[in-house]
């Protein structure tokens, strides 16, 4: 493995930014250039501004990909954030809107309706740090004191 000439990768980048405008023009097929945005994951990067076909891309330090929040460093802990803020969310209308505390009640709701944020594309943004770990299980502790003769187990 060798280095990367940073001139040269933003040559090659520039070039497969101007092919791709060129495929979609060529299909009658347009980019939404307001969505378009630049993440540069470099340490060292300058922050070198790209165009696609006449329009520059705004530079970002976070997007969500495929519902996914990925930062410049590739930092998780905004999704993290993010996930326990939707399985609380769906925790607290499973705790107001359903009246029995019954394992048989609450663990297919939790199935149903949590889970899916807690897993979604889990293998790619799986929490690093401790306090994102923690904040994801204080989702998993909650539902546990949901559930009737659960409430003092660890989840």
């Amino acid at each position: 493995m060798g280095e990367v000439d940073p001139l040269e990768g933003r040559v090659t980048l520039q070039e497969d930014l101007d092919r791709l405008e060129e495929w979609a023009n060529k299909n009658l097929m347009k980019f939404n250039k307001d969505k378009c945005k630049v993440l540069h994951l470099e340490k060292h990067n300058p922050g070198v501004q790209h165009r696609l076909g006449s329009t520059w891309l705004e530079s970002s330090s976070v997007e969500r990909e495929l519902g996914v929040l990925v930062d410049n460093q590739l930092n998780m802990s905004e999704q993290c954030a993010a996930v326990a803020k939707k399985a609380n969310r769906m925790l607290g209308c499973i705790n107001k809107g359903i009246t029995s505390r019954d394992k048989e009640v609450i663990i297919p709701l939790y199935s149903a309706l949590v889970r899916p944020h807690l897993e979604y594309r889990v293998q790619f943004w799986s929490p690093l740090y401790k306090k994102d770990v923690e904040r994801l299980e204080r989702v998993q502790r909650r539902a546990t004191r949901m559930i009737k003769g659960l409430g003092s187990l660890p989840y």
